[in-house]
């Protein structure tokens, strides 16, 4: 019996450090088991709502629990709404947090920013919820729409401001050539100024028809091919008389061959508006040049005046309909603030544009850019052709 005691005594010692170890890997699992975040299984969409949401031309984001992004397509993407997995726009998040709350459809339309840009869109999003904790958003960009919504305010303001001006002023000469019938150098000199207000509302009147026509579909009436020389002169003829009664010289550019294809009439009017424009915002004993250049296939038609010039504020908006950079002079003129609004249409229907440069104190440079007819191409190559041949000869 002693001699088996210490063999005795040692099994029960290594028995216990097994069972030891054994309590210890069992312990050692158990706080692994409990501190491992389980493999989220994301819930799988059905053949059929796949191939609907390829379909729908909105955006659209589907969002599985914890408002991760299960599925996105292009459009979602290109408006800024997702990045990586997940929504950008704490505003869509919250939306998406009242539908999982109610389970009630929610539309609403959103300002935001458009990823890590300052720019900003404008969606209509409209969020539903489908099922097994998935969300799908549709979001429609509703940017350009409200941005011509608002153009079309203030184009209906500014005409009836301005229809305003003339005929009160017309309507309140008229009372006072009542009032001044005995007096005959008052009867002449209200009706001077009634008639400069009827010519200012004939003016405007006639620009605002103009410029809606430009923006028909049919706006060019009689396209032909037209000699750019040809228009320069009539254009400067027409306007002629204007700045000779401000003491300014019109320039021509020299003699060319180039053509282009448009309404002569319209490409006229845009030489023109140009013209009146650099006359009106000219000093006394000024010039105004005309140029030519050519650039890219593109003719361009230069008008140079050493007026008061435009600050680059001004420069980003004088196309704008009814913007006027000195108010005070286009009174004085009888602008109506249309014409550079008229020459961006006219551009734009013949496949081109009108650009500026200036710089206060410096004057400014107006270009109006039109495609070059092929023919003028072709016939300028055969020229350049025939003249190799003679010398050949």
């Amino acid at each position: 019996m002693s001699m088996q005691s210490p063999w005795l005594i040692l099994v029960a010692g290594l028995l216990g450090v097994f069972v030891g170890m054994i309590a210890m890997i069992a312990f050692r699992y158990s706080e692994k088991s409990q501190t491992e975040v389980p493999e989220r299984t994301e819930p799988e969409l059905a053949d059929d709502i796949i191939r609907v949401l390829a379909v729908v031309r909105s955006a659209v984001i589907v969002l599985g629990p914890g408002d991760v992004v299960l599925r996105a397509s292009p459009a979602a993407y290109a408006l800024g709404m997702v990045r990586g997995e997940y929504l950008v726009h704490d505003q869509v998040r919250e939306v998406v947090e009242q539908v999982r709350a109610t389970g009630e459809i929610v539309d609403e339309e959103l300002e935001l920013q458009r990823g890590s840009q300052r720019d900003l869109v404008i969606v209509g999003v409209r969020v539903a919820y489908l099922t097994n904790e998935v969300v799908v958003i549709f979001a429609e960009d509703h940017t350009q729409a409200r941005r011509i919504e608002q153009i079309r305010q203030d184009f209906s303001v500014n005409v009836s401001h301005e229809l305003k001006t003339p005929v009160g002023a017309i309507s309140l000469l008229a009372e006072t050539l009542e009032s001044a019938a005995n007096d005959p150098e008052a009867v002449r000199r209200f009706a001077g100024k009634t008639k400069q207000e009827a010519v200012r509302l004939a003016a405007l009147v006639h620009d605002l028809i103009e410029l809606s026509r430009l923006q028909s579909a049919s706006a060019l009436m009689d396209v032909r091919l037209v000699e750019v020389d040809d228009v320069i002169a009539q254009a400067a003829e027409d306007v002629r008389v204007i700045a000779q009664g401000r003491e300014q010289d019109i320039t021509l550019p020299e003699a060319s061959t180039w053509r282009v294809y448009g309404d002569e009439a319209l490409l006229v009017a845009a030489i023109r508006n140009l013209l009146t424009n650099a006359s009106a915002y000219s000093p006394k004993n000024s010039s105004i040049q005309i140029a030519l250049s050519r650039k890219d296939g593109m003719v361009g038609i230069e008008v140079l005046d050493h007026g008061i010039g435009l600050s680059e504020q001004d420069q980003e908006r004088i196309f704008e309909r009814f913007y006027r950079s000195d108010p005070a002079r286009a009174r004085d003129t009888g602008g109506t603030g249309l014409g550079l609004s008229i020459v961006k249409h006219i551009a734009q229907d013949h496949g081109g544009q009108i650009t500026v440069w200036s710089a206060p104190g410096q004057g400014s440079t107006f270009t109006l850019w039109i495609p070059e007819s092929q023919e003028e191409s072709d016939s300028h190559h055969n020229d350049i052709e025939n003249e190799e041949g003679n010398r050949s000869a």
